[in-house]
């Protein structure tokens, strides 16, 4: 059982998106670094939360359903953390269900592309290979490019071909973060402005309050403690939760690793609280 010395991590990522680590690998990284509980916040699915869920239940380790939301403001990618969330929640799943299609359709059109570029032995299949669910996104199509030779490195992969403004580029699912935001409080989670220090947009946040935000994502790794503190005073004035976690995505992200960033088993007890479960 947590107590008051028990710490979290709540923003793990899995195979079932673009993480590396199977769900059982996830949970013996987090028993072996002590923690007392994990929030699986895959991108756009919850394909895994229950995979980790059952391989922890051997152990005493806590394991928060989760979902990592992507959206879109102005051109500017903005992710929503949700905490707490309804697996069996009708209107998430058809929502889950229209993006992860998005994504499929943007690898095969990003292929299609690379291939205009005289990159022509990437195939669709051997991409979707790399995720155990539909939640397919460019870590796994820059992977491919890394594999067979094309770049060094997956941060070339984009600074070359993925990222915005390049020759393979192609646009996710149109969702603003008000919409994704009022989609975790419908599907009975707790939204939470994932790595503000990373989306930069701090002026928008009175407004994502307004539409229902109830936390903020201030202890992250790789940050100093004065960025943490600022976000911890924008944090105060707001009311919100200051959540916080090691955005692990196993071997797909060398500079983090499970139980890297971690809070106080008191922030899930916050989360709990506010989802009123």
């Amino acid at each position: 059982m947590p107590t008051s010395s028990s710490f979290a991590d709540l923003h793990i990522h899995t195979h079932y998106s673009d993480g590396t680590l199977s769900p059982q690998q996830v949970v013996g990284e987090a028993i072996a670094r002590g923690l007392s509980c994990i929030s699986i916040t895959d991108h756009d699915t919850v394909d895994g939360v229950c995979p980790t869920q059952k391989a922890a239940e051997k152990f005493s380790l806590e394991v928060v359903s989760g979902i990592e939301l992507s959206s879109e403001w102005q051109g500017k990618d903005i992710h929503v953390l949700g905490y707490f969330v309804s697996l069996s929640n009708g209107e998430l799943k058809q929502k889950l269900d229209q993006i992860q299609e998005t994504r499929l359709n943007r690898i095969h059109e990003m292929i299609r592309k690379l291939k205009e570029q005289g990159i022509d032995n990437i195939s669709f299949e051997e991409v979707c290979r790399l995720s155990e669910s539909k939640a397919v996104g460019r870590p796994h199509l820059a992977f491919v490019l890394q594999q067979k030779g094309w770049v060094s490195s997956l941060r070339e992969a984009f600074e070359k071909y993925l990222g915005e403004n390049c020759p393979a580029y192609v646009a996710k699912y149109k969702q603003t973060p008000y919409e994704a935001i009022e989609l975790m409080g419908k599907s009975g989670g707790v939204a939470v402005l994932a790595h503000p220090m990373i989306t930069n947009k701090d002026e928008l946040i009175p407004s994502f309050v307004e539409a229902g935000l109830k936390g903020l994502e201030v202890h992250y790794p790789n940050y100093s403690s004065n960025v943490i503190s600022y976000y911890e005073n924008i944090a105060r004035k707001y009311n919100l939760v200051m959540t916080g976690g090691s955005d692990s995505h196993g071997a797909a992200k060398e500079s983090t690793f499970i139980g890297k960033v971690k809070v106080p088993y008191a922030v899930v007890e916050e989360l709990r609280a506010l989802a009123g479960t």
